[in-house]
């Protein structure tokens, strides 16, 4: 079973718990009655957590500049790998985080505190949410504010939410260096080991083994192609081979 059939089974609610448990355990009632005992399993209650996280953050996000554009609605079914037969009731998800009273804030404080101990989550959290509002190709004032109070509530500081920014919002003076975290005056010896040392970290099997459900891993494989470009932008502006 995917990870949006699990999302929308009764026990879902009682294993995220706080407001996103109380928004996702009543999705059940509108699909079907399947009520089961919460998962024991820890790594699937965290990837419930991090997946009710990013569509209830992202349907909030959604409206920050006023609407929800049916470009930001087809990105986050492609995005974040919503099969035929799951497409209806991810749409239900997504309605009901759009519709409920809970502020964002309430979200983003339960995730910053569900993952404390994860932080690579909450980053995973935040560079998906850039892609659902990037879909239109533009970052509207309204929701880079969104974002950056999430951040904010994540701990992720001023310049890491520029780096991640850079990596999604392209414009004319776009530092390969900030996408790839390091400074202009890094040896060419040690250029090559952070970036390879980057590929690693970010690769799609090691977004899954710290938590990230494999209908996600198009995050991991956006940021490496940003990650990629970025080195090969500085290799050429050095003359590396």
């Amino acid at each position: 079973m995917s990870i949006w059939g699990k999302l929308t089974g009764a026990a879902a609610g009682l294993a995220i718990g706080g407001p996103l448990g109380a928004l996702f355990g009543g999705v059940a009632g509108h699909i079907a009655d399947r009520v089961t005992e919460p998962p024991e399993d820890k790594e699937l209650r965290n990837q419930l957590a991090f997946t009710a996280g990013v569509v209830a953050l992202g349907a909030k996000m959604a409206k920050a500049d006023g609407h929800v554009s049916k470009d930001e609605i087809i990105a986050f079914r492609e995005v974040f790998k919503v099969d035929e037969a799951d497409k209806k009731n991810v749409a239900l998800l997504f309605n009901l985080a759009k519709q409920d009273v809970a502020g964002y804030d309430a979200y983003a404080n339960q995730l910053a505190q569900t993952f404390r101990e994860k932080p690579e989550l909450l980053r995973d959290v935040l560079e998906g949410l850039f892609h659902i509002a990037m879909a239109d190709e533009v970052l509207h004032p309204s929701e880079e504010q969104f974002l950056f109070d999430v951040a904010q509530r994540f701990g992720i500081d001023k310049n890491q939410f520029r780096n991640i920014k850079s990596r999604y919002v392209v414009s004319n003076d776009q530092d390969p260096y900030n996408i790839l975290e390091i400074s202009h005056d890094v040896s060419d010896e040690n250029l090559k080991s952070h970036y390879r040392a980057l590929v690693v970290e970010h690769h799609p099997d090691r977004l899954v083994a710290r938590g990230v459900p494999v209908e996600f891993i198009d995050i991991a494989n956006k940021r490496l192609a940003a990650i990629n470009a970025a080195y090969e932008d500085i290799k050429r502006e050095r003359g590396l081979s």
